[in-house]
């Protein structure tokens, strides 16, 4: 018998969504509508790099196709920029993965709830047991990641694991599914200092063919999700479009446009972005960036420096090695080590399989020697509670 349900509308929020008063979607994506990177020349970039602050468009001549021969010039810049902002000091962290359990039907990812994996989630003494491997490492940030569960990882469930890391760690960070403002003041009393969200693409048509079920479907309810964290409370917001799911040149433009709204919206707010590649998933090895290379992805990094200089930059183990040395050595601010994205790898007793596959699986020890030999400085906190 066919199935007449008819889909969710994805821009039309679901029972218990908290609505916020504000205007920076509609502006997020009227700009990203209108940018089209064909139209900028080499004159464009030359002026871009010429200019004492970066405007949106200089940002949109720096993303375009005719500021690659600039590349390098564009790297240099950015170095010299992230270096008067942030001196040599590079934050390193690592992610810790208490649960994999999903409601949603990403096509792109391994949680996804219909994908044939081992699924777990850890209880408060497995989520110790993990905390207090990482701290013996020398780490002192943390970023809690789950599957976007609310059924199987509560608020709750998830402010306990932040009260755990507020024993062990002095910045505590999130990557859950979004909630409501109310619920991320409770984790922020709970221990989280901040929470990153990918939009995964700012694309609403592309988003609504890859999100074809789930909370996660509602893409205006994903796009504030930063807002609600701020008038939650937390310190400090995320950004990140998933590069590689639709047009990145657009998506990474539209993630800094989004960013720098708020940012005027909220000055107190600390600001970062992450720049994540697809990468391979289990029973989808072929999911990979269809046109993000290196060099495009050195383009973004850079173009995100210059456009938001204060901002930190991460760079994600979902890279090979030689490139993260790279990347912090530019644009990068922030990169993690000792990673494990099982559920409960870092203790060694793993139990549930992995959101997607990494790259670089060096050590603390590892990166923080890599750091050292290229004259740069780890800092395990960057934040200290008077």
């Amino acid at each position: 018998m066919a199935n007449n349900v008819a889909p969710i509308e994805h821009m039309t929020y679901m029972d218990g969504m908290e609505a916020v008063s504000s205007d920076i979607l509609e502006r997020t994506l009227l700009a990203a509508g209108a940018y089209d990177p064909s139209r900028y020349t080499s004159a464009d970039v030359r002026r871009a790099l010429s200019a004492r602050e970066c405007s949106s468009e200089d940002f949109a001549a720096l993303l375009s196709p005719a500021a690659v021969p600039f590349l390098e010039e564009m790297a240099q810049k950015a170095r010299r920029e992230t270096r008067s902002r942030f001196g040599n000091s590079v934050s390193v962290f690592t992610p810790l993965y208490i649960a994999n359990y999903c409601e949603n039907e990403c096509v792109y990812c391994g949680f996804k709830r219909g994908n044939a994996i081992r699924r777990s989630r850890l209880d408060a003494e497995e989520i110790e047991r993990e905390m207090k491997s990482i701290a013996a490492s020398g780490l002192e940030e943390v970023l809690i990641l789950t599957g976007e569960s609310g059924g199987m990882s509560s608020v709750a469930y998830i402010g306990e694991a932040c009260g755990i890391a507020r024993k062990y760690f002095r910045v505590v960070g999130l990557e859950i599914y979004p909630v409501n403002s109310a619920d991320y003041a409770y984790l922020h009393r709970c221990g989280a200092d901040f929470v990153t969200i990918f939009q995964e693409t700012y694309d609403t048509e592309r988003y609504r063919v890859l999100h074809p079920g789930g909370r996660k479907r509602i893409f205006p309810y994903r796009f504030y999700s930063q807002e609600r964290a701020l008038v939650g409370g937390m310190r400090g917001v995320g950004f990140a479009a998933l590069l590689g799911l639709a047009d990145f040149r657009k998506d990474a433009f539209a993630t800094g446009i989004h960013a720098r709204l708020i940012q005027k919206k909220y000055p107190h707010a600390e600001i970062s972005f992450s720049c994540p590649r697809l990468r391979p998933i289990i029973n989808n090895e072929k999911i990979r960036p269809k046109d993000v290379g290196e060099a495009e992805l050195t383009q973004v990094i850079a173009a995100y420096r210059l456009f938001a200089p204060f901002a930190n930059i991460t760079i994600s183990s979902r890279e090979n090695a030689r490139f993260r040395d790279h990347a912090v050595n530019i644009a990068a601010t922030k990169i993690s080590a000792g990673v494990d994205v099982g559920i409960g790898g870092h203790s060694g007793r793993t139990s549930g399989d992995e959101q997607f596959e990494i790259e670089d699986g060096r050590s603390v020890d590892e990166i923080y020697n890599m750091l050292i030999s290229q004259g740069l400085q780890p800092v395990m906190s960057e934040y200290l509670y008077v």
